[in-house]
């Protein structure tokens, strides 16, 4: 018992504060850089910095399928952007309806499931269902502004572009020599074991959306995200550490935006510091998650900053508050209910959980 502990203890001390190694990072990094800058620069250039936010929410498919073959990552983006749209449509519908906030996290965590499940069945990665609550989330809390048609048309144009480079950039290195990723295996899954995959998700996501907007904070659709984060590790104890890492490294990235925010930067100077952050976000975002936090936590607050400059740091405690949330309860679902495939894959973190289990029979 007590060396499953120390094991345990050894292995979230390697995940937290070691980094893996570079896999072309800087290639995958520049390709997401310019398809989100290209359509972002596009409409601050018209002077419609209040429509960024819908477009930028179309460029996350660009984080999709990174390293892979063209061809492979041209069917993959094209998925993940469908699933995007969709989420980014229902935000929309719930906004322009003034959706109470009930609604919002029930269906967040609806269409995180449904997104998470799709994920699997398309072998997507990321995998997960965190992108999709977001953008239903985020969209979902925008106030009417009375053109939805244009807006998600925006999403899906930055989609389509994403694509697009994501297509282009085989042309330079990205899954055509060095390291590339094989084709993702089959899953292997049931229809029935992928449904519990996303049930689990519903409910660990809803749970945190819950306890996120009883705490009185704004943006409980944080805390689903958060939760959402944790459920990405690939065993026990790299969801523990996952979480962890993302209430640590959200607190950085936090100080970090408080800082930029308090010199009052112009649209501009915002906007280089989405790109930048991006940037950086996708350089390390394989290698060490709580670093990689540092940078996509100002990358989310200077996206709505651009899209709606804000004055006070509200909006930045609730961002904190709202992750810890969310990452506790994602945690503490990990731990509670280990699905059976994390407890098979753990060879240090579970001994104590078998052991456990053994004694009650």
């Amino acid at each position: 018992m007590r060396r499953s502990f120390v094991g345990i203890r050894q292995q979230s001390y390697q995940q937290m504060f070691t980094f893996a190694p570079s896999q072309k990072d800087h290639v995958a990094a520049t390709r997401i850089m310019i398809s989100v800058a290209v359509p972002l620069g596009i409409l601050v250039l018209l002077g419609r910095e209040d429509l960024t936010i819908f477009a930028a929410f179309g460029t996350f498919t660009s984080i999709y399928a990174r390293l892979e073959k063209p061809q492979m990552r041209f069917r993959h983006q094209s998925q993940a952007g469908l699933i995007l749209s969709f989420a980014t449509g229902v935000g929309l519908l719930l906004g322009n309806f003034g959706a109470n906030p009930w609604v919002l996290i029930l269906t967040c965590s609806l269409v995180g499931a449904i997104g998470s499940m799709l994920a699997i069945r398309w072998s997507l990665r990321p995998a997960g269902g965190i992108f999709f609550i977001f953008a239903t989330g985020a969209i979902g809390s925008i106030p009417p502004n009375g053109i939805p048609f244009q807006s998600l048309l925006l999403t899906v144009l930055a989609a389509g572009f994403s694509v697009l480079m994501g297509f282009v950039f085989g042309w330079f290195g990205e899954g055509t020599r060095g390291i590339i990723f094989s084709e993702p295996p089959n899953h292997g899954l049931t229809n029935r074991q992928v449904l519990e995959r996303g049930l689990y998700f519903f409910l660990t996501t809803l749970a945190a959306g819950v306890i996120g907007e009883l705490s009185g904070l704004s943006h409980s659709y944080w805390a689903q995200v958060a939760a959402a984060a944790v459920l990405l590790g690939a065993n026990t104890v790299a969801r523990v550490v996952r979480g962890i890492n993302r209430v640590l490294g959200t607190f950085g990235g936090i100080l970090i935006t408080a800082f930029f925010i308090s010199l009052q930067p112009d649209t501009w100077h915002v906007l280089v510091l989405v790109v930048l952050s991006q940037f950086l976000g996708e350089m390390f975002v394989l290698r060490n998650y709580g670093f990689a936090m540092l940078f996509i936590t100002p990358l989310a607050m200077f996206m709505i900053y651009l899209a709606n400059p804000f004055t006070n740091y509200e909006l930045l405690t609730a961002r904190l508050l709202e992750t810890a949330i969310g990452s506790a309860v994602g945690m503490l679902g990990v731990i509670i209910t280990p699905a059976q495939e994390l407890v098979n894959k753990d060879t240090v973190a579970v001994p104590v959980l078998r052991v456990a289990r053994t004694l009650k029979k």
